[in-house]
């Protein structure tokens, strides 16, 4: 039997998969189904999976639009490239305004005005924002779901200042892939804000605030001093991954999408305030995080898909900060706790994660500046200086103000 070349067989497998994809868009049509839209963002596994169940397969049996779906760890590389090469997915769902900010700014967003109540959000969810160009102030992104941060995990004796002082017990992981060294400037950021408080952490997170003054510096130190930088075990970090399994034998600093496996294991969460010294008067903000849509081509598809998100019906993978959406009957004590504390339930200042309001590329030098730290504490400075250079100002609602 003739044996096909390699490169034949490609050419055949790829013509099968269009073929095979053809024949299913086929059998779609054929039942009803009324069009597609395109979504990019990047959950995968569990979350994924999570996010299909509960959301994409609900839409898709309502509406009878398809969703193709294309996830990708590699986020802002992979959106960029598409917008270059002028193929952007219908929708897409990024992590922070910082990056939406600058897209809308460049005209590049479509206005989700009218998709859904932004009355519906605090306002450091759904800001309204001025486009050159564009009359008024509109609402360009859309909160799909949220994270609590500020928590510190641990199971048997609850931690206090003193006992959380030994870097051995810290459970430290910087691997991330392209955003390897998020979780160490989770750590600077939470420390500035419990230290400072939140006016001084939203003017320093929308570049008003130099890198180099005395209260950021000391967020950095402080950090260095409580997990060891310099030290082996601070070192290990850069190659251990930022979800080990530490449950039961170390404190993580970590946020609410730990909860489950920290729950499973018998543990509980403290405010990171209660475990940091020098903190100031107006200790106790929770720092947030949230994964955002944004609408690219303002289709007839993929404008229902916003308002599907949008609606309290979508039984999202986290927490939604819709506040007129009602707890989850399948959650925890601790998960409603969460979800109240980020739906602005229990009148708490919340502060977005500093690194996701700020540009793209401040915020991957940012990355960049914790992993060299934690090898070379002693070239701080240099660290700060560099991050000064690329410091750009902005207008953003980092922090609520219940």
């Amino acid at each position: 039997m003739r044996r096909l070349r390699p490169r034949t067989a490609g050419i055949l497998c790829a013509c099968l998969v269009l073929l095979g994809a053809g024949v299913f868009a086929g059998a779609r049509w054929t039942q009803g189904w009324k069009g597609s839209v395109t979504l990019l963002a990047n959950w995968s596994g569990e979350e994924r999976d999570q996010f299909e169940e509960n959301v994409i397969d609900p839409f898709e049996r309502k509406y009878r639009i398809d969703v193709v779906y294309q996830g990708s760890s590699a986020l802002s590389q992979v959106l960029a490239a598409d917008m270059v090469a002028g193929n952007p997915p219908d929708v897409a769902v990024l992590p922070g305004p910082g990056e939406l900010l600058a897209y809308a700014l460049d005209g590049r967003l479509q206005p989700l005005d009218g998709l859904f109540d932004a009355g519906h959000y605090d306002r450091i969810w759904a800001p309204e924002v001025a486009v050159p160009g564009r009359e008024g102030r509109s609402t360009y992104w859309l909160p799909v779901k949220t994270g609590l941060k500020s928590m510190v995990w641990y199971s048997g004796e609850r931690p206090t200042v003193e006992s959380a002082a030994d870097p051995e017990r810290w459970c430290l992981g910087m691997e991330s892939g392209a955003t390897s060294g998020w979780p160490g400037t989770d750590w600077v950021e939470d420390i500035l804000l419990q230290q400072a408080g939140p006016q001084i952490y939203e003017k320093w997170a929308n570049g008003g605030l130099e890198w180099t003054h005395p209260a950021v510096r000391k967020a950095w130190t402080t950090w260095g001093e409580l997990v060891g930088a310099g030290r082996d075990h601070a070192v290990r970090a850069l190659t251990t991954g930022y979800g080990e399994d530490c449950a039961g034998r170390s404190l993580e600093h970590q946020g609410s999408f730990r909860a489950g496996h920290w729950r499973a294991a018998g543990g509980d969460y403290v405010h990171s305030s209660e475990i940091l010294s020098d903190t100031g008067p107006d200790a106790g903000a929770w720092e947030v995080s949230g994964d955002l849509a944004i609408l690219l081509n303002p289709t007839e598809e993929a404008r229902q898909l916003i308002r599907h998100l949008a609606g309290t019906g979508a039984a999202l993978p986290d927490h939604s900060a819709n506040e007129s959406a009602a707890p989850d009957s399948a959650q925890d004590a601790t998960q409603k706790e969460i979800g109240d504390i980020l739906r602005g339930r229990q009148r708490e200042t919340r502060c977005w994660d500093a690194s996701d309001t700020m540009p793209r590329a401040m915020r991957d030098a940012f990355h960049q500046a914790v992993l060299r730290f934690l090898v070379e504490p002693a070239s701080l400075e240099a660290r700060l200086k560099e991050l000064q250079k690329l410091s750009v100002e902005q207008s953003l609602p980092v922090c609520s103000r219940d």
